[in-house]
């Protein structure tokens, strides 16, 4: 259904505001929003510090608990009273458990080491990267090819899985997105890989979520079609939606993000209807293990509101699927409640692919409190290195990146979107974006 919603909060958004606010109040210019470029880089840096942390501490449980269907057998899902416990093997472990904490329990990196890339850091920072590189606001089919033929290794290990693995040896081949997740060309086109590779578009495009959507298309559709392709939307619109009711609460800042991300999902599909079943069981206040049960035994066994994976016979009854991740990414979101430790400890503990729900709520939490909202959370401070070697080839001084070099190249590209996309403009005299947004958002773009 192609409705276009007006966005008549947005002129209601204007507040007086001290030099911490990310919105100013003078030299308004009738139906915009201010935001600060200073302190929005400060959230950027919240963003990537927040991802790593979260992405590192859900690898820990990565694909420990995918339910019993068949012949998996990984024992019951964990629940709260199993943080802080020795983890369990995952599918692929051999009876290991994982190497990185001995424990359940959060991973850190102090300011003698390095965050490690991986999948759900790595190819956005490529984006930003290829973004900055050819100082536009939408890559081009042979610019998202060539960046992904020259920063990802052509051999294992080159950290890509299913629909990923795929698009990239179609791009071997000469094959262009976004033929790359075609169905008729990538059956992994419903798995989960562009909800994690697409996200920093909506930080790309502050409180714009039509423009966030419009320029993280074809990224998306790189490697995803139909629902998975929905879904990774709800995820861009919520980080473009961030910079928006900053006078609420972290809760209901988070509530109404996700409502409104809601109206972008087809009322008849099952991200929607996921969506629904989901924020029901979190209102009828029943504890979040049971809520992550009820979708295990609703859309994994039971395959209903058309979530029909089971049915399909795959490795680990698709545990890499968009679907099912997407709801135990709802429940850590809702049970959360906006707090960065909870949010990223429920996420590890729910089960399925683990540590792309956490890293997808670490880095919005991360970006909405910043960088010294994650460092007073855990009254410590962090590593400022990041590693993209780790996963990804020639970039340049040997890969060893900064969180504030990463957040300054972030600003750059909201620049070029700002100007160029929403029409809006930089003021360099005050250091802030003017954002139009009298605009009517078609939220089915």
């Amino acid at each position: 259904m192609r409705v276009a919603y007006l966005f008549l909060y947005f002129t209601a958004l204007f507040v007086s505001c001290s030099s911490n606010s990310n919105t100013q109040s003078t030299n308004v210019e009738e139906d915009s929003i201010i935001i600060s470029r200073q302190d929005y880089e400060n959230k950027l840096y919240g963003f990537w510090l927040g991802q790593c942390i979260a992405n590192w501490t859900g690898l820990v449980t990565e694909m420990d608990k995918i339910g019993n269907i068949g012949n998996l057998k990984t024992g019951s899902f964990y629940t709260r009273d199993d943080w802080g416990q020795p983890d369990k093997p995952s599918i692929w472990g051999e009876g290991v458990p994982s190497d990185l904490s001995e424990n359940i329990d959060f991973v850190f990196r102090d300011s003698s080491e390095v965050w490690g890339a991986d999948d759900d850091t790595d190819i956005e920072y490529m984006y930003q990267y290829l973004l900055v590189k050819h100082k536009t606001t939408k890559l081009t089919p042979e610019q998202i090819k060539n960046g992904w033929l020259t920063h990802i290794r052509h051999e294992e290990e080159n950290y890509l899985w299913v629909s990923n693995q795929r698009a990239f040896d179609l791009m071997k081949q000469g094959v262009l997105p976004p033929q790359t997740g075609h169905p008729n060309q990538n059956a992994f086109f419903e798995m989960i890989d562009a909800q994690l590779t697409t996200e920093i578009f909506g930080l790309f495009s502050p409180a714009r979520p039509d423009i966030a959507r419009k320029i993280a298309k074809l990224p998306i559709q790189t490697t995803a079609r139909f629902e998975a392709e929905s879904i990774s939307k709800f995820y861009v619109t919520m980080h473009s939606l961030a910079s928006l009711q900053t006078e609420e609460t972290l809760k209901n800042r988070i509530l109404w993000m996700a409502d409104e991300s809601r109206k972008i999902l087809d009322e008849s599909t099952y991200p929607a209807l996921m969506y629904d079943y989901t924020k029901q069981l979190y209102l009828s206040g029943i504890p979040w293990e049971q809520t992550r049960d009820s979708i295990y035994q609703r859309y994994q066994i039971n395959q209903k509101d058309g979530y029909d994976i089971t049915g399909q016979n795959l490795y680990c009854n698709g545990c890499f699927a968009s679907g099912i991740n997407f709801a135990a990414s709802l429940v850590s979101l809702f049970y959360g409640e906006g707090n960065f430790k909870e949010t990223i400890k429920i996420g590890t503990l729910c089960g399925w692919d683990s540590d792309n729900p956490t890293a997808t709520w670490g880095g919005l939490i991360g970006f909405i409190i910043g960088k010294k909202g994650i460092e007073n959370a855990f009254l410590r401070q962090f590593s400022n290195r990041f590693n993209i070697h780790r996963t990804r080839q020639n970039f340049k001084n040997d890969g060893i990146d900064t969180f504030s070099n990463m957040a300054s190249d972030g600003l750059l590209v909201i620049d070029e979107v700002v100007t160029k996309e929403m029409g809006g403009r930089v003021n360099h005299e005050n250091d802030v974006w003017i954002i139009p947004t009298n605009k009517t958002i078609d939220f089915n773009d």
